[in-house]
């Protein structure tokens, strides 16, 4: 019998494993994975960079990121955050570096950087780690769990954790074992505008726009990126993830309104541009751009009035530009996958775990991490530092001084 298996190579899988044996190092701890590569996010996050965490050390700020959770997590946070994991990779040689939006990666800029630091220290540690491992049914037992694997014999084990992500096997499992579910839905995701007059634009950025959906509370400032299919950028992602049920119930058919000048109101927007008539009536707003559009942007947003010297458009006409400016409208048709995320909410129900231990409260000795529990963040590593979070301490408490056979 296992003193522990984990369910799940991913982030949250292996570290949790690590936090285990480190806590316990006579303990055994086996990593079951069901397809042949572990940390296939890790991979691939960053765009094969690895967004490591982010630089938030204040936990109250830290939960801030997170749409679902986030309560939860402040204890966790004050126990194991950004800072915890930054020096983690440090003792073991690798560094990290902040870029200036928060995100941090390693100093190399690979995520098989990160890849081969969790794994070597898998291997340093002892913890065996199988591959094509179909997991069919977990048991509980009353000494422990039974794993019934597609091929070969069940496995018992004292202590189980799942970290299986957004996999419906694990959540199935979970259910199994008396968890009540969150239903799964998509976030971080983007925008498909089919309509949208922008698309010729793909690639243009505005640093800071208010977007909206129409008929809800949801709204989020920050950068926007206009794509041939859309609409993308953290303004978006934010959005969808705070918004993720709800766009969810709309079946992603909805419209999003543009604030192109956040930072000035509707009256303030027009004074701008009547004071531009006054001043320079001989000019047209493509060569004034009052409010530093990129060129092609700004020609697509003041549209026929761009061309006109100021002196020749009527009050009605400027007045329909401040509005436009103010609230711009949009059809969103759909949405799709963000490259380097994938993203679900929804999971376990988190009144159901003991956020000290990660162990439930319904069935004793499961334990769980990362995203198979109803958490998700919004994109710059907070997905991550989940995962190492719930991961450390789950694994230290699975095979605590407390927790042993």
């Amino acid at each position: 019998m296992e003193d522990l298996i984990v369910i799940g190579a991913g982030a949250a899988g292996i570290f949790a494993a690590l936090a285990a044996r480190e806590s316990n190092p006579t303990a055994s701890v086996l990593v079951l994975e069901k397809t042949a590569v572990p940390l296939a996010k890790v991979k691939v996050s960053g765009g094969g960079r690895c967004n490591v965490t982010h630089a938030c050390f204040e936990p109250r700020l830290l939960i801030q990121n997170y749409p679902r959770g986030s309560q939860e997590l402040l204890g966790p946070f004050t126990r194991f955050q950004p800072r915890d994991t930054i020096a983690w990779f440090e003792s073991r040689q690798v560094l990290l570096k902040t870029e200036p939006d928060g995100r941090m990666f390693p100093v190399t800029d690979r995520s098989d950087t990160i890849i081969g630091c969790l794994l070597g220290e898998a291997k340093r540690l002892g913890i065996e780690v199988r591959f094509r491992q179909r997991v069919e049914k977990v048991i509980k037992q009353e000494t422990g769990f039974e794993i019934h694997l597609k091929e070969g014999s069940p496995l018992r084990c004292s202590r189980l954790l799942l970290a299986t992500g957004s996999s419906p096997e694990g959540t199935a499992w979970a259910q199994h074992l008396g968890h009540t579910l969150q239903p799964p839905v998509p976030s971080l995701f983007t925008f498909n505008v089919p309509t949208s007059p922008l698309k010729e634009l793909s690639g243009i950025s505005a640093p800071a726009v208010r977007v909206s959906i129409a008929g809800t509370s949801h709204v989020q400032v920050g950068p926007l990126l206009i794509t041939h299919f859309g609409f993308s950028g953290p303004a978006i992602l934010k959005l969808s993830a705070w918004g993720a049920r709800d766009l969810h119930a709309m079946n992603y058919r909805f419209d999003c309104l543009m604030d192109w000048v956040p930072h000035l109101s509707l009256s303030a927007k027009l004074q701008v541009l009547l004071q531009l008539k006054e001043r320079v009536p001989q000019k047209t707003l493509l060569a004034l751009n009052p409010f530093y559009f990129s060129k092609n942007l700004w020609k697509a947003l003041a549209g026929s009035s761009g061309d006109k010297l100021l002196a020749n458009l009527a009050k009605k006409e400027i007045q329909a530009l401040a509005e436009k400016l103010q609230a711009d409208k949009y059809s969103v048709e759909g949405k799709t996958t963000h490259k380097e995320e994938f993203v679900t909410c929804g999971g376990v129900t988190l009144k159901e775990i003991d956020f000290k231990t990660m162990q439930s409260k319904v069935c004793p000795g499961l334990y769980f991490a990362g995203e198979v529990l109803d958490i998700d963040g919004i994109t710059g590593g907070f997905n991550f530092q989940n995962a190492w979070t719930t991961g450390y301490l789950a694994g230290t408490a699975a095979l605590s001084i407390h927790g042993r056979r």
